[in-house]
Parts: structure tokens; C-alpha cells; sequence
């Protein structure tokens, strides 16, 4: 995908220079880096708009402490955190791997599966549909997947060991490496990782214990030494696209008193009977619970927080659904499963709606993983665009005088 003239481009990039001198964050480093906590969410191939997006926004002098996402929100995360320290533009880095990326490896399943995946990609028939797909019964039967996703996480892997972060310790390491001159802008310094409060939030779905499993957060639960996991893991489990990829099985889950005490604390509704803790986890895209997970980041505690939570999601939300058929229904009762828990947070924080834009990505398929280059670089464009607007529109003051506006009226009703 080459995207040069893109990012060399005037439209673009002129806004973004002159977006440089705005505020957006109360947190800076010395060379006058503002940082942000930024969630993406999933939507497949749609996530190269997220690059385009995140691009922009560190083309505008912003930069990333809490990175979170769901699915194709997850990938882009794991890269922001991974390619670089937080002072770094990770940019440069991504678009490079992207550049030479053939996406249509992770279409790794057999010649069946590539099939029906074509036809449904161009829309052919419903009859031409069927017969692709009872030609895959058998590859659901077996492995509850067409696509074993082997050459993703191999991709993601190998990525992260020539990064030298093929550890959770050495992501962590990474991302508390503390910029210098980190500081709030009323002068005190935040020049420990405690103080500096970076952290990843990665979102998976185990369904065989019914629990939305926040990454690395949640790792001890499924790994007896989470510092030496391969972090690639934890987006393998969050991009596993129920019957698309093969679900992400975890064995050998840690046992004993220390586990059950874990797992009791996670089971607090379950009966004695029914408590224990399983051997084994079975993980698809966290995009069934939690597709858009913008509360990773939010403190209860703080009436003004130092800094945003940028949240950016794929495609507009749709308040209505047309329901004509038994097809029609099944996709509403999914949406609904996976945008419930993220709406019901905005509603009742109805500050996020300042800090969220929309990529409308309207023409594109999430799935063609044998996506045209005009079709990334427009994906890219409109991330990049959409980003400016949000920039140019966003109001650090405003944002921090409704928060302290709304503390004042919760006290006054509460008490």
C-alpha cells in the first residue's frame, strides 16, 4: 500500500501544522508533546482508517499513555504501544509494515473456505452462497473456524521480536519508559510510570467462561507467568471473528488456591457448585461484548481528569434496524450484544460524546481482506480527514468545564 503521496499531502498536512499550537491535553512533555489516552474500536479491514486516524493525530503533536481497542482496535493498540516508546511517533514504523503487507495471507483457511470468503466478499447469490457454504460445514464441525488465523499471529509475533518486545515484560518496560520532561501544565512532574499512568487495554470475549476478558489485566487469570506471554496472544484472542477465524484456545490454565482465589473474585454471582477454575479458555473477537471498550480509561475518582480519552469508531451507529427477515434478526440481536455495554456507558457519561468521532467508512467491505490499494489509501484518506475535523472541533476548556459542571450538579442532586 503505498501511501507517499498521502502523507506528503498539503491538504492534509497543512491543517495538521496548524493544529500543532492548540490544546487538547494538561499533560506535555519537554519538546511540547501533548498526551491523550485513545481508544479504537474493531471492524476488520476498516481498521487501516484507524491508522490514518492515529497518523493525523500525531502529526498534530499528540501522543498516547492508555491505548485500548477491540478486534482490529486491538491491532492498531498493541502497534502504538509496541513500535516505540510513548514519546515516539509510531507512524512511521506502521505504515512502513503496512506498506509492504499482503492482508489477504490471513485468509489462511483451505481452498473452500477462500471460496465462499470470495463469493460472499462480492456479493454473489444466495444460491452460489449456500453451496460455498455447505462445502465449509465441515470446517466449522472440526475447528469452529475457517481460518485457522496462524499466519496473523505469526505476522503480529514476528513483528514484535524484531521490535524486541516479544514478552509482556519487555511491552510494559517499553511503555513506562517516561518521556522526558513529563509534566502537568500546572508545573508538577510526572516522571514515574506510576505517575505517568500508561497502560494497555486489549478486549477479548472467553466464551467458555462468559467473561469480557480485559488484556493484559486479566492475564494472570490464563497464564501461571504473564511477563514472559507473548503479547501477540492477547490480539489473537481479540481479532477472532466468531466462525470467520478459529477461536483462540488457551490450556494449562493456572491452578490451585491462588487461581480459585482469582477466579472466585472474577465468579461473584456463581454458586458453590458451579464455582471452580477452568483448565482451558476458549477466546473469540471481543467484539460480541465490548466492541468500542471507550470506558478502558475513565476515572471515577478524578472530577477534571489531566488528560482526554479519545475515542474513534468505525462507521456511524445506527439507533434503528430494519427487521424483514430471520437473517435481519440475527444481525440486530448480535449488534445489540455488542454495542450494549459501550452505549449504556455513554449514556451515562454523556461527557464521551466530546471526545468520540466517527469514521463513516461507508463504501467498504470489513471482511475483503483482498481489498484493492485505492480501497486502503481511501480508507487511510478518510481516518487522516475525519481526525483534522475532530481536532479542529475539539475544546479542551469546554470538555473540562462540563466535567467540573457535572460534578457540581451530582453533588447537588446526591448530595
Amino acid at each position: 500500500m503505498d501511501i507517499k503521496p498521502l502523507i506528503s499531502d498539503p491538504s492534509l498536512l497543512g491543517p495538521l501544522e496548524s493544529l500543532r499550537g492548540k490544546t487538547y491535553s494538561d499533560i506535555v512533555d519537554a519538546r511540547g508533546m501533548q498526551y491523550v489516552d485513545l481508544v479504537m474500536e474493531g471492524g476488520g479491514m476498516l481498521g487501516i482508517a484507524l491508522v490514518g486516524y492515529t497518523w493525523a493525530l500525531e502529526q498534530a503533536g499528540i501522543r498516547f499513555l492508555g491505548i485500548g481497542g477491540t478486534s482490529a482496535g486491538s491491532i492498531n493498540a498493541l502497534l502504538l504501544a509496541a513500535l516505540g516508546t510513548p514519546a515516539d511517533a509510531k507512524s512511521p514504523k506502521l505504515l512502513q509494515e503496512l506498506a509492504s503487507l499482503d492482508f489477504y495471507q490471513f485468509v489462511d483457511g483451505d481452498d473452500d473456505a477462500r471460496d465462499l470468503i470470495d463469493a460472499w466478499t462480492r456479493k454473489a447469490g444466495k444460491v452460489k452462497l449456500a453451496f460455498k457454504a455447505v462445502q465449509c460445514i465441515d470446517n466449522l464441525n472440526e475447528r469452529l473456524g475457517l481460518n485457522p488465523g496462524d499466519r496473523f499471529q505469526q505476522w503480529i509475533s514476528g513483528l514484535l521480536q524484531r521490535e524486541n518486545v516479544a514478552t509482556l515484560a519487555a511491552l510494559t518496560q517499553r511503555m513506562n519508559t517516561v518521556p522526558t520532561g513529563l509534566r502537568t501544565r500546572a508545573g508538577a512532574a510526572l516522571d514515574t510510570p506510576e505517575k505517568m499512568k500508561s497502560g494497555l487495554a486489549i478486549v477479548a470475549a472467553d466464551v467458555s467462561t462468559e467473561t469480557k476478558v480485559v488484556f493484559p489485566q486479566l492475564a494472570h487469570l490464563y497464564f501461571a507467568n504473564p511477563d514472559i506471554v507473548d503479547p501477540a496472544l492477547f490480539v489473537r484472542a481479540s481479532m477472532s471473528i466468531p466462525y470467520f477465524f478459529e477461536p483462540l484456545r488457551i490450556n494449562n490454565l493456572p491452578q490451585g488456591s491462588a487461581a480459585e482465589q482469582n477466579w472466585a473474585e472474577m465468579d461473584f454471582a456463581c454458586s458453590e457448585e458451579a464455582c471452580g477454575v477452568p483448565d482451558h479458555a476458549l477466546f473469540v473477537d471481543g467484539g460480541i461484548m465490548s466492541n468500542f471498550p471507550i470506558d478502558a480509561f475513565h476515572d471515577y475518582d478524578s472530577i477534571v481528569p489531566l488528560a482526554p480519552t479519545f475515542g474513534v469508531k468505525l462507521e456511524y451507529d445506527r439507533r434503528w434496524h430494519a427487521i424483514d427477515g430471520p437473517m435481519d434478526l440475527f444481525g440486530a440481536i448480535f449488534n445489540s450484544a455488542r454495542h450494549c455495554l459501550d452505549y449504556d456507558f455513554v449514556r451515562r457519561n454523556p461527557e464521551y460524546s466530546q471526545l468520540v468521532q466517527h469514521i463513516p467508512c461507508a463504501s467498504y467491505n470489513w471482511l475483503d481482506f483482498n481489498m484493492s490499494e485505492d480501497s486502503k489509501r481511501g480508507l487511510f484518506r478518510e481516518g487522516a480527514e475525519r481526525a483534522i475535523t475532530f481536532l479542529q472541533g475539539f475544546d479542551w476548556q469546554k470538555y473540562k468545564d462540563y466535567r467540573q459542571h457535572l460534578h457540581a450538579a451530582t453533588r447537588l442532586v446526591y448530595g
